[in-house]
């Protein structure tokens, strides 16, 4: 299985690179929120669980320590070797063409469903991965997640004659379109919820554009994009910077438990 899980691997989103001490610096706050969501997993000791998007593995690590028989996947490369050196079976595949049949009692999933554009192709993907009765537990980017990063960073595309709809690489859907989603892949809902989750950034805003938003800057030549970035910072501070000078990310995340018939 894993050899025909690194020969389905596909890259990231185009143009984004994820480098493990850089994501570790600019975004840990992304595992250490996740485990409210790995609460409502609760993982079984003996259980296998599929961790979609499981990124460097420290929630997969965490996962383990439950005692469950876990196994991570994800589309960096580089991620998936620092979830290796936890000592965790890592592999790197595309969400969208899930390698796996009724294997697993559980599937989770933390802030990586946005960057897998074709999401009824993963919820299909993830319904045939596990067992009748099996759950799928995850949140990750709904609705009006990082709206106004979003349109300073297209703002700035468009001054310079790029097309940022061409080279966006999120895909926010809203509650009523993922229930959706899961529906038509066979899912019975228990939970659905978008709401908002402000969050303080650990470093600042160069920080959050270097660590996700490369799939915009890297549309412009490199000579420009250093400008570019700067710009979309100043278009942001007023309204996600305090008179402090803490940055905080207007995040809308969407959470949910769906159960595989």
């Amino acid at each position: 299985m894993a050899d025909s899980a690194e020969s389905r691997a596909a890259a990231p989103a185009a143009g984004q690179d994820w480098h493990p001490e850089r994501y570790a610096e600019n975004a840990g706050f992304v595992p250490a929120l996740g485990r409210a969501v790995l609460g409502l997993l609760a993982p079984r000791p003996g259980e296998r669980v599929l961790d979609l998007g499981c990124g460097d593995g420290v929630l997969t690590e965490a996962i383990a320590a439950a005692g469950a028989q876990v196994v991570g996947v994800d589309a960096g490369p580089e991620m998936v070797a620092r979830a290796r050196e936890r000592g965790l079976d890592a592999r790197v595949m595309d969400g969208r063409a899930l390698d796996f049949e009724g294997q697993f009692e559980a599937v989770f999933s933390n802030a990586a469903l946005h960057w897998m554009t074709d999401h009824a192709a993963v919820a299909r993907g993830v319904a045939r991965a596990l067992v009748p009765g099996g759950r799928f537990v995850g949140e990750f980017g709904g609705h009006g997640n990082v709206a106004a990063i979003r349109t300073a960073l297209h703002a700035v595309l468009r001054r310079r004659n790029a097309d940022p709809l061409a080279v966006d690489p999120w895909t926010f859907p809203t509650d009523r379109e993922w229930a959706a989603t899961l529906d038509e892949a066979g899912f019975r809902i228990d939970l659905v919820e978008l709401f908002a989750r402000p969050t303080p950034l650990p470093t600042d805003m160069e920080g959050w554009l270097a660590t996700f938003a490369e799939p915009f800057l890297n549309a412009l030549p490199e000579a420009d994009r250093e400008a570019v970035r700067d710009e979309a910072v100043d278009l942001l501070r007023p309204a996600l910077c305090d008179r402090s000078g803490h940055w905080i990310a207007d995040y809308t995340r969407l959470r949910f438990v769906a159960v595989v018939a």
